[in-house]
């Protein structure tokens, strides 16, 4: 009898059992890089944003039908599974634009997301890469399909996402002795959406902290008659770090407030500071490493590839830059002697660093850091509305002294 080994049949059908084999592991593999290992829904006032995470990246097709308003998201090469299933039970009935949503499979290689809305939208959806400890995401943006000029952070985001937001200015705006007219004062909470921002051991995220304290200073600066403050984001929603700046300018604010809770590697690290804009390099490591944490923002909270921030790209305009700095160090010092009442100080003097968020070239700017949420003494009282209300207090009673001292308010065109 022949010896098998050499049999050619044989061989051909080995051959091709280990070929189907090599494929189910190679078809395997790629299911697995291309499962959709969370997706997240956060709706806002301003727009609503759907963020699908893979370890690979997501190949997709979009479009809108009537009758009723639906937006179908085609994702391809990609499997149906639990987290996909689970669309629908993270529709809130709060959620401005989208009323139900579910997933199905379409095809063997390909899963059909369907959104119903409430009302027409005008969908954005683009690519990220990995970063920090996000993997691969696709993200829609849902805009509303009509009156985006009536909003101004609207038409800002409109303007940021197309690319064309206003440039920066050439000159300071002169500055004012008028006391005719408010105060205006942007209040500007740190990160929000996919950007949670500094997380506690307790999972207290900076975001929420945050946004509540800049509400509670919000309605104490509505409440003085000479007064008037907005924020960048009043809800938990990602805003990019340039339009957040532009819409200072935008409303002409006399002063800008960045409010963040900190963290630092060491738990024992606490205490609160305020930081102002520095051309010249950062005045300590930590400063340095905090600037470098904040401007990875838009990295993290995910901005459209290809927006070009002006406001953070363009060089500092030399002695108007400057003057500003200097009436931001003014602020910083008047609003960190009051923090110092509240709470233990981290630095007894402000700090510069290259806060991509402070560089509006003609707004007074600070940062402040309100407490370090990686302690978690100071994160259980970050989360206390107790806190919270004075920790408003304390920057409201820094910014009125700052102005009490004879600052000067930004001219109105």
């Amino acid at each position: 009898m022949p010896d098998s080994t050499f049999d050619p049949n044989r061989r051909a059908l080995l051959g091709a059992a280990a070929a189907t084999f090599l494929l189910a592991v190679s078809r395997t593999g790629l299911a697995a890089d291309n499962q959709i290992v969370a997706l997240r829904i956060w709706p806002s006032s301003t727009y609503t944003r759907i963020t699908l995470e893979s370890g690979s990246a997501i190949q997709y097709k979009q479009f809108t039908l009537a009758n009723p308003s639906r937006l179908v998201i085609d994702l391809q090469g990609v499997q149906l599974n639990g987290v996909l299933k689970d669309i629908s039970g993270q529709i809130t009935k709060a959620d401005p634009f989208i009323a139900n949503a579910r997933a199905g499979q379409f095809d063997p290689d390909t899963v059909r997301l369907v959104l119903e809305l409430k009302t027409d939208v005008k969908p954005q959806a683009f690519t990220l890469a990995p970063v920090a400890e996000y993997k691969h995401r696709l993200v829609v943006d849902l805009y509303p399909a009509s009156g985006v000029q009536d909003d101004p952070l609207l038409a800002l985001l409109q303007d940021y996402n197309k690319g064309k937001l206003e440039q920066p200015p050439t000159q300071i705006k002169p500055k004012s002795k008028n006391s005719d007219r408010p105060i205006v004062v942007m209040l500007d909470p740190g990160h929000g959406g996919e950007d949670p921002g500094a997380i506690g051991l307790q999972g207290n995220r900076e975001k929420d902290v945050v946004l509540k304290i800049g509400h509670q200073l919000k309605q104490l600066i509505d409440a003085e008659p000479n007064m008037k403050a907005y924020m960048t984001r009043s809800d938990d929603v990602f805003i990019p770090l340039g339009v957040r700046v532009a819409k200072a300018r935008k409303l002409n604010a006399d002063l800008f407030v960045s409010i963040h809770a900190d963290a630092a590697p060491n738990r024992a690290a606490r205490g609160s500071s305020v930081f102002a804009l520095s051309e010249k390099g950062a005045t300590s490591a930590f400063a340095k490493a905090l600037a470098q944490t904040q401007n990875d923002s838009d990295l993290i909270g995910g901005v459209k590839i290809g927006s070009k921030d002006k406001y953070l790209a363009h060089t500092l305009l030399d002695l108007t830059q400057t003057a500003t700095i200097n009436d931001s160090l003014k602020l910083g010092k008047t609003v960190l002697g009051q923090l110092g009442g509240l709470n233990k100080l981290h630095k007894n003097a402000v700090e510069q660093a290259g806060f991509a968020v402070l560089k509006a070239p003609d707004i007074p700017s600070i940062l402040v850091e309100t407490a370090f949420i990686s302690n978690p003494e100071e994160e259980q009282r970050l989360i206390t509305a107790e806190f919270q209300q004075q920790m408003a207090n304390a920057i409201f009673s820094g910014v009125k002294n700052y102005f009490a001292s004879g600052a000067a308010l930004a001219a109105r065109a």
